[in-house]
């Protein structure tokens, strides 16, 4: 079977890898779709090695085998990749601080025992059973495959649920961002500014919920007469973190969803004095999945509109490198390996 990884700086290849097997604690899951992440693209853009077990992790499919032992999952089921629940015996579980389950944190970043070697850019894949989540009976392949990053965006906003009225601001309107706002607007938002220097990728924002949507440069000019409540940074990348503090009002929140790659400058006295509260997203939680399900399946967040394009396995190395190389060029792409 052949499976895509990233082996090396700019270096995508479908390597060959053995048909993945139930073994104990797994079950395999066939895959019908998989999501390029924006992780994807840094890991294909970075000299540092990239854990096979998350290049492809944004993945929906059917429960082909399973484990003896495994009940929480059976053959024939639809099913997303996320998280496993609380694990209930770890420090962290056994401090009454479940949320930092660390057998499940170690898990969704594919550290565990049962991480797999490959990820979803293959035709099946095994991994922990505990981490699989039936889909939706109502939702298409198309939905369930970004299922997984529309958690990332809604454990992002339960974090610094908006207050009814506040104006919240979205920095970056990728895949994320352009989730993150939607999930902001069905959590109450009174009303949300999308900032984006790319045109499409603006006008995309108000398509899918955003009041307004300017370029960084009219940002800078708005938000210094009238600051925000909320910013919820998800363009990732160095510098928007010191301006997503400049957008937001004295006392206001701070929430940095996108992974910015390397060290960025801050202005400390600007943290100080507007007494922000910095809050940072990574992840989700397993009950998440169910959440955010229902929310796509009732309309309130339209993943579908994300969609541009699906690519087979042999054109996935292209589409990854076009991505690399001029984000701009699509919002999400998924890979069928089955065509």
């Amino acid at each position: 079977m052949k499976a895509g990884l990233v082996t090396g700086l700019r270096s995508f290849e479908l390597v060959d890898v053995p048909d993945p097997q139930p073994t104990e604690g797994k079950a395999v899951v066939q895959v019908d779709l998989c999501g390029i992440c924006g992780t994807d693209v840094h890991g294909f853009l970075s000299s540092d090695p990239y854990n096979p077990a998350i290049c492809g992790h944004e993945f929906s499919g059917t429960v082909a085998a399973v484990a003896s032992g495994v009940t929480n999952v059976k053959e024939g089921d639809r099913v997303v990749a996320g998280i496993a629940p609380a694990c209930g015996r770890c420090s962290e579980c056994l401090a009454g601080r479940a949320a930092g389950c660390m057998y499940a944190f170690l898990g969704m970043i594919g550290r565990d025992p049962l991480a797999p070697p490959h990820g979803g850019f293959a035709k099946s894949v095994a991994l922990d059973a505990r981490r699989l989540v039936p889909t939706n009976p109502s939702l298409s392949a198309v939905q369930a495959s970004i299922v997984e990053p529309a958690t990332v965006a809604y454990h992002a906003v339960m974090r610094t649920k908006p207050n009814p009225g506040e104006v919240v601001v979205v920095q970056g309107c990728g895949p994320i961002g352009l989730l993150t706002l939607q999930i902001a607007r069905a959590a109450g938002a009174g009303h949300i500014v999308a900032i984006e220097p790319n045109e499409l990728r603006r006008h995309k924002a108000l398509g899918v919920g955003a009041h307004e949507a300017i370029t960084p440069d009219e940002a800078k000019e708005r938000f210094s007469r009238t600051p925000a409540d909320l910013v919820l940074e998800c363009a990732g990348i160095p510098p928007t973190i010191q301006t997503a503090v400049d957008f937001v009002r004295r006392n206001g929140r701070v929430n940095l969803v996108g992974l910015a790659s390397g060290a960025a400058t801050i202005s400390p006295h600007a943290w100080l004095i507007k007494e922000v509260t910095m809050v940072a997203s990574l992840g989700y939680q397993y009950h998440e999945f169910r959440e955010v399900m229902d929310l796509i399946a009732d309309g309130r967040v339209d993943v579908t509109a994300l969609h541009d394009k699906t690519v087979s396995l042999s054109e996935l190395p292209e589409a990854l490198a076009l991505l690399a190389d001029d984000p701009s060029s699509a919002v999400k792409v998924l890979v069928d390996p089955n065509l």
